[in-house]
């Protein structure tokens, strides 16, 4: 990604660029997460007895208590990685993630465009069928996201609308694009769209306001002391 800016906010490495390979415990994490979206789902719309679901998350409980029994080791935890890891929308180590598949491509402006491959299962349902539109501004929030960031100086999200065209069908593709139209000082506003094939579901305006990089280390610095805080 480009990071080469004249702000005065100066620039920094962005908030989605990971430095350095996924160790052995960041991988099985990833595993760990993929298998939990599976039992979420399955837990979601199995017809299983009442007798075989009690059975299970008895065996999760127990499982749980193994995890939790774990000696603490500061930095080690999924929720401390690196944000392209741990992020709810698209972080494979995430459970909570789809997880949405991001990429870059040219065009689209100055910076380039983002990119977000999406597949809404059942747990995403709002109307019959179809993605909550809450999950759509969300992928909308990290494609955009992502999308400022190529300026080189990233901020955070000061407003994002969203306008839905026609509904999104879950267990589809939908594929996400996002890119800067234009900067203003500290404001950054972008743009996006999301299809399902040739269907347009809905389109996307966003602000993010740059920030310095003093101010993102000063909530990492604030999270980490409540995380370590918590350990004791």
């Amino acid at each position: 990604m480009n990071t080469e800016s004249d702000s005065p906010f100066g620039t920094f490495p962005t908030f989605h660029q990971r430095d350095g390979e996924l160790s052995d415990s960041d991988l099985a994490r990833v595993r760990l997460a993929d298998v939990m979206r599976r039992v979420m789902r399955e837990a979601f719309t199995s017809h299983a007895s009442a007798v075989e679901i009690d059975a299970l998350a008895l065996e999760m409980e127990q499982q749980l208590a193994v995890l939790r029994a774990a000696p603490h080791v500061p930095g080690s935890a999924a929720s401390d990685s690196h944000f392209s890891d741990r992020s709810p929308i698209y972080g494979a180590m995430n459970p909570l993630s789809m997880p949405m598949k991001m990429g870059l491509v040219d065009g689209g402006g100055e910076f380039g465009s983002v990119t977000g491959e999406a597949v809404f299962t059942e747990l995403y349902e709002g109307p019959p069928g179809h993605c909550h539109g809450g999950f759509i501004a969300a992928a909308f929030d990290e494609v955009l996201g992502m999308a400022q960031s190529l300026t080189g100086r990233p901020g955070m999200t000061g407003k994002l609308s969203i306008t839905y065209r026609a509904p999104t069908p879950l267990n589809t593709p939908i594929h996400f694009v996002g890119w800067v139209e234009k900067v203003e000082g500290r404001k950054i506003f972008t743009k996006g769209t999301a299809h399902n094939g040739e269907t347009l579901c809905a389109e996307s305006e966003g602000l993010f306001l740059s920030m310095p990089a003093e101010l993102m280390e000063r909530l990492k610095k604030g999270r980490d002391l409540k995380n370590s805080l918590a350990l004791e």
